[in-house]
């Protein structure tokens, strides 16, 4: 049926595990591309320009704010971060799927703009699974972990703005519930409009040798 491409916006509560089904969604389907972020902070060592991130000066990324370039951007400890309107636009016409990997309030932004946008929530199985995976990354003080945990606690009350749940209990089931998720969306009346009318044509004309 062709058509447009998919924009699936995937977030969560940091320890979630949201970048490794990511990861794992995007090995089994090559086709499907990770949307990339523009930045205004310098590159680390490794990172290439349009691989990684856009990299980009301030005054150019505040001209773009002010053309209405992106889903949604936000200011993080001095450095602009965002996701460029016309990379993912160009894309989903084309027919590709993108997934949008984000934090919550990111997300939200993205949602205002984009609606028909898939919307998916990860969750880890239980609080304590919450809590040992923040605890499992070891580079945090009892603190900082605390205050990380706090965190995802509350983000997790905007669970209700998502259109779908997805508990990551193990990767495998988690990657197998949003392919069920892109499968289904793709089979939406109001994504196949462009098909039924076709086809309604093609009926209409076969039937008028009965009139």
């Amino acid at each position: 049926m062709g058509g447009k491409g998919l924009l699936i916006v995937i977030s969560g509560p940091s320890g979630a595990g949201k970048g490794t089904v990511c990861q794992e969604y995007l090995k089994r389907h090559p086709e499907t591309l990770l949307s990339i972020s523009m930045t205004t902070r310098a590159p680390r060592k490794g990172e290439i320009d349009g691989v990684n991130y856009y990299f980009r000066d301030v005054e150019t990324f505040e001209k773009l704010i002010e053309e209405d370039c992106f889903l949604e951007y936000a200011k993080v400890y001095g450095n602009y971060y965002g996701t460029p309107k016309g990379f993912v636009k160009q894309k989903l016409l084309s027919g590709r799927d993108v997934i949008l990997e984000i934090d919550i309030q990111g997300a939200l932004q993205v949602k205002e703009k984009f609606h028909e946008g898939v919307f998916i929530f990860i969750v880890p199985p239980t609080m304590e699974e919450l809590k040992k995976r923040i605890e499992g990354r070891g580079s945090e003080t009892a603190e900082e972990l605390q205050r990380r945990f706090n965190s995802s606690f509350k983000e997790l009350q905007f669970i209700t703005r998502y259109n779908y749940m997805v508990i990551n209990d193990r990767v495998e089931d988690a990657v197998m519930k949003i392919e069920s998720i892109v499968t289904a969306e793709k089979c939406r009346v109001e994504r196949n409009m462009s098909f039924y009318s076709e086809l309604k044509g093609g009926i209409d004309n076969d039937l008028s040798i009965f009139r």
